[in-house]
């Protein structure tokens, strides 16, 4: 039985979550909504979806099972609370909230609710960090032994180079840790595991911002909230990494992840993606990187796939398990990103509160599919 699905938002980003979700046999497209009512309309005539709604009907739709929330940031907490409160499942874009009492507030009243609450990023189900997860559990590729240290490197121009209206990710619940960081911290978890402690420094680079294109083309807006953030990252393994984003900085050559074992060094590729490529290396000194043939297909190509997370979380639903995109993962990465920038205001370490489990690897016959 497929649930039937209604989306709040329909943005940037809803483009590949519709198509992807249209093209499951789990899943449902029943409804969409949007603050802006002639995007609601579009996506609705562009993907086939049968009805449009406000979002505060949606939400209370008897139609509807599970509540897709692709809202901003700032939204995120209270769109996700009404879906819940209304009986629906929800699965939300990144972050999980914005405070860690929203957060509490959400796993508690999904599980006094019977209900399942995910949390995108969702690209650490593709091909690509599945590969690297494979690699870690079952010591293919010469055994690159336990992890001992991590480190990953998240710095662009920033988005007003590309969204319609940048403004709000150089606001309070924004900014490259909150906006970015998810995809990072939750593949450094999944890597690695839990993280238990963290300290962080931060600053804002530029304290304005333009708009390079779109209907907001030199507009210029105050930036309130930090541009650059370094953090370390204290695992509870004992493993370390450090963990560099920023909006503001371009034309830099580090890479994207790597991981630093017993044995040798895993080369993780961008986990704003759903893809590779992923190297290994042994730690001799005159060893060189090799390509590391990608154990799953689910995701080749270069299309966005964001909506695997919906998809496997009606699956997992269906079996009666957690989605692997839990919200406790969510929370738990949450908690260490803010608890990153309150390092950065105290100048102390700061104990990280939550915990969680590493999401189990995908099995190769997994059965999960996207089509972008």
């Amino acid at each position: 039985m497929r649930l039937r699905v209604g989306v709040v938002g329909c943005g940037t980003i809803s483009g590949a979550y519709f198509k992807n979700m249209k093209a499951s046999p789990h899943l449902e497209v029943v409804a969409c909504a949007d603050q802006v009512p002639e995007r609601a309309k579009a996506s609705a005539a562009a993907y086939a979806i049968p009805r449009v709604s406000s979002p505060d009907e949606l939400v209370a739709e008897r139609e509807v099972d599970l509540v897709l929330n692709l809202t901003i940031p700032s939204a995120h907490a209270a769109v996700t609370l009404s879906a819940l409160e209304n009986g629906k499942h929800v699965y939300t874009e990144k972050p999980f909230a914005t405070t860690r009492e929203d957060g509490k507030r959400i796993l508690e009243t999904a599980r006094t609710r019977g209900l399942v609450v995910a949390s995108a990023p969702d690209t650490f189900l593709g091909s690509g960090i599945q590969t690297c997860l494979r690699l870690l559990e079952h010591g293919e590729q010469g055994q690159l032994g336990e992890p001992l240290a991590a480190s990953g490197f998240m710095l662009n121009r920033g988005p007003e180079n590309w969204h319609p209206n940048p403004a709000f990710f150089y606001q309070p619940g924004g900014g490259p840790l909150l906006d970015v960081g998810p995809y990072y911290v939750t593949t450094l978890v999944c890597l690695i595991g839990p993280v238990r402690r963290v300290t962080g420094m931060s600053r804002v680079l530029y304290p304005e911002r333009t708009a390079d294109r779109g209907p907001r083309a030199g507009e210029t807006f105050k930036v309130s909230t930090p541009t650059f953030v370094a953090a370390l990252l204290e695992f509870a393994s004992g493993a370390q990494a450090t963990l560099v984003t920023s909006f503001g900085i371009s034309g830099h050559d580090l890479p994207n992840m790597q991981v630093y074992c017993t044995k040798g060094i895993l080369g993780v590729p961008d986990p704003n993606y759903f893809w590779g490529p992923v190297k290994v290396r042994s730690n001799e000194e005159e060893s060189k990187w090799q390509d590391v043939p990608l154990a799953f297909h689910h995701t080749d190509g270069p299309g966005n796939f964001r909506g695997l997370g919906v998809i496997e979380m009606a699956m997992a639903i269906e079996r009666g398990e957690e989605p692997r995109a839990s919200g406790e993962l969510g929370y738990h990465v949450l908690d260490v990103m803010l608890s990153i920038l309150e390092s950065s205001t105290s100048g102390h370490h700061v104990e990280v509160q939550s915990t969680c489990r590493r999401p189990a690897p995908l099995p190769l016959d997994s059965g999960l599919v996207a089509v972008s």
